[in-house]
């Protein structure tokens, strides 16, 4: 079974997929599934016996057209709705043991590309309004497979996250004529601290407001809403500070770091000029050996509790391991 239910105190929808209790968990590396499939080896989601990059819709998908019936009718108060949609994974490379932090420059630029491809093609579908593209990273962030790979979700509704966004960058945008987030850019830029890498195209910071340790934002410099809006330079410049960060990240404590990676962008369908192309990082890591778990404050209040400043997190990150 797979629906929307509506949270009617939040204002929001919950998709409730009982078929996923039953996917892959942490299965023993010759039994990946996301792995190539080798002559006479067990048989893979890839029956190829290499690949760069690979796209194909999740077995267990929590979104899917068209939808399954609903499981149970609703009321005035308790909506449902039809879980429409599509939910892919993308596979990063078929090295089990990589990352997107080892891959090179030019294989980030060819999954820039296979983003962009999926944002248009996905975005176009009827009943798709958002195209959600991300990666959950590491057992901390609770990874299934670990095989490097992300995933897209093409929502039925705007994520009340992104829907926040939109709004708040269209009330700066009506007060002041200006964008939000090159606003939140040039304050980073003059503040100078917490910046972490930068080119002629990208700037990636911890954000003065980071909810997350070592939390780090991606800013496109140039105000485009989407990926589709990206030149090729832009998407090399994309790339090149996406491996800045992502070296960063496996640099800070020795490990290769778990993080959840947001791409924020405008929705596919709709004008959104107000908003600006932004990748999110939140690592759960606030020490080699203590993870930040969202617990009594965060979960139950939505109100986030940090114990380093976004400075520190930033000079720990560029490797000024003496700054205060």
């Amino acid at each position: 079974m797979s629906e929307l239910r509506w949270n009617p105190q939040l204002k929001e929808w919950v998709i409730v997929a009982t078929h996923r209790q039953d996917r892959t968990y942490k299965p023993p590396a010759e039994y990946c599934p996301l792995c190539p499939t080798l002559p006479g080896a067990f048989p893979t989601e890839v029956p190829a016996e290499e690949y760069e990059i690979v796209v194909f819709e999740n077995k267990f998908s929590s979104l899917s057209q068209p939808p399954p019936p609903l499981g149970i009718e609703g009321s005035a108060l308790y909506q449902t709705a039809s879980a429409e949609g599509i939910c892919e994974v993308v596979l990063y490379s078929s090295d089990h043991h990589s990352s997107l932090a080892r891959e090179s420059e030019e294989h980030i630029r060819n999954l820039i590309e296979v983003w962009t491809d999926r944002y248009i093609e996905l975005g176009q579908k009827p009943g798709v309004q958002y195209v959600f593209i991300f990666e959950n990273k590491g057992d901390a962030v609770g990874v299934t497979l670990s095989h490097p790979h992300g995933q897209i979700y093409a929502f039925p509704f705007i994520p009340p996250i992104l829907e926040k966004e939109l709004q708040a960058a269209l009330e700066h945008h009506t007060a002041t004529d200006k964008c939000l987030y090159c606003d939140i850019m040039a304050e980073e830029k003059e503040d100078a601290v917490r910046i972490i890498a930068e080119n002629g195209e990208f700037i990636a910071f911890v954000p003065f407001f980071a909810r997350y340790p070592f939390e780090a934002h991606i800013y496109a410099k140039r105000h485009v809403t989407n990926l589709a809006e990206l030149t090729a330079v832009e998407q090399e410049g994309l790339a090149a500070v996406l491996k800045e960060v992502l070296v960063k990240y496996d640099a800070l404590f020795g490990f290769s770091l778990p993080y959840i990676m947001a791409i924020h962008q405008a929705p596919p369908k709709g004008d959104y000029p107000h908003y600006h192309f932004h990748i999110e990082f939140y690592p759960f890591n606030r020490t080699e050996t203590k993870l930040k778990y969202l617990a009594g404050v965060e979960s139950g209040a939505g109100t986030f509790i940090t114990d380093m400043s976004p400075e520190q997190q930033a000079a720990q990150l560029r490797g000024d391991q003496h700054e205060e």
